[in-house]
């Protein structure tokens, strides 16, 4: 199994995405969406952290978090938020998809990819590009015309477009 090396910096931004098993498009279905919004909420109760931008798409979402100054772990937010929706909405869901057997072996049910990417926000021309990389999102995958069209995202800066180039 490879070594993953991640930057973990306290109190850092972090770029995430996390895609659903086999891109299942489930995330935008209410049940989906209402899901993944009780979990976070219940995650960032005891694990604060910021959203400074969040794009949730049928398959995957792409979120900015900047995390609090004196913690670094946003792989243990992560996991207990796909922990969450998988135990209490896991069912609901009714998600019809084949496990494989290092699934089973794991015991890991068919809602999450088991890995995410992440990059760390290093300035704020990276931290811009991201911000314009998440509202565009849905154009670049052809669910909507125009960024302000998709009704799954949030840009929580009132210049967010003010990108560096």
């Amino acid at each position: 199994m490879p070594n993953y090396r991640r930057p973990y910096l306290a109190g850092a931004t972090y770029f995430i995405t996390q895609v659903t098993y086999q891109r299942i498009s489930w995330l935008c279905w209410p049940m989906g969406r209402k899901a993944l919004r009780e979990a976070i909420e219940k995650v960032r109760e005891k694990y604060p952290f910021s959203i400074d931008a969040f794009i949730l798409l049928p398959d995957h979402f792409h979120c900015l978090w900047t995390l609090p100054p004196n913690d670094f772990d946003f792989s243990v937010r992560l996991r207990l938020i796909k922990t969450y929706v998988t135990k209490h909405y896991g069912q609901e869901l009714g998600i019809n998809r084949e496990i494989s057997q290092s699934r089973k072996k794991r015991n890991e049910k068919n809602l999450w990819q088991r890995r995410f990417w992440e990059h760390l926000i290093r300035n704020e021309r990276d931290y811009a590009l991201h911000c314009d990389y998440i509202h565009d999102n849905p154009v670049r995958h052809g669910l909507c015309k125009h960024p302000q069209d998709w009704p799954y995202s949030r840009i929580y800066l009132i210049d967010w477009c003010v990108t560096l180039r």
